[in-house]
């Protein structure tokens, strides 16, 4: 790894398409690109149950250990090589292995809440906030999570209304203020994911 190392701060509510311009994006640098997601640093919950960790709220910022991820940005920013950790969904708990990871030209982070925590912004070069519609991003995550997740109608909806859209409006929404980018409808908006392109290649120009 040689050169300026960009920061990318990829932030947006449930299901807004964070994932689909993170993808577009690393096509267009291949190599040059590491994407580290917000949700690997859900904190372990090994004292808890399966049911009651399956309760817990995992669209509040205390639910992350995101201490532990600004340092492990500060080492990549500083050229050094970080193992970060591995979420099981499935279980609901850290899991026992890791990620190995080596400090590209543009690291991306990517989550609901990586703008809200004003350490981990700091950290950032760039800030993108991705504004879809809610009616669409609750559309998608229904499709999501039956399809990837094996989760019911009902179990989907039931935590929409519980933790994620009282989450969102409290958390997630109010970081759309710090973004440098806003990119509308997600991942079809190619207009904005070519311009955030851009923006990334002059930010490498040393």
């Amino acid at each position: 790894m040689q050169g300026k190392i960009c920061i990318v701060g990829v932030a947006g509510g449930t299901a807004s398409g964070k994932t689909t311009i993170v993808r577009k994006i690393k096509e267009n640098f291949g190599d040059d690109i590491v994407v580290i997601n917000h949700d690997s640093y859900y904190k372990a919950h090994n004292d808890l149950s399966y049911e009651d960790r399956s309760k817990l709220n995992y669209d509040h910022p205390d639910s992350f250990d995101t201490q532990m991820m600004i340092e492990d940005v500060k080492k990549l920013k500083n050229n050094e090589e970080v193992d970060i950790p591995v979420y099981d969904f499935s279980v609901h708990n850290r899991a026992d292995a890791t990620v190995h990871i080596v400090p590209k030209n543009v690291i991306i982070l990517e989550g609901i809440l990586v703008l809200e925590n004003k350490e981990l912004r700091d950290l950032m070069d760039i800030k993108v906030f991705v504004d879809t519609d809610a009616d669409e991003r609750l559309m998608r995550r229904i499709r999501r999570d039956m399809a990837e997740r094996a989760r019911s109608i009902e179990s989907i909806l039931n935590q929409y209304a519980d933790t994620v859209k009282p989450m969102h409006e409290q958390f997630v929404e109010p970081s759309k203020k710090y973004a440098d980018i806003i990119i509308p409808r997600g991942g079809e908006n190619v207009t904005g994911i070519n311009i955030l392109q851009q923006h990334i290649k002059s930010m490498l120009v040393v």
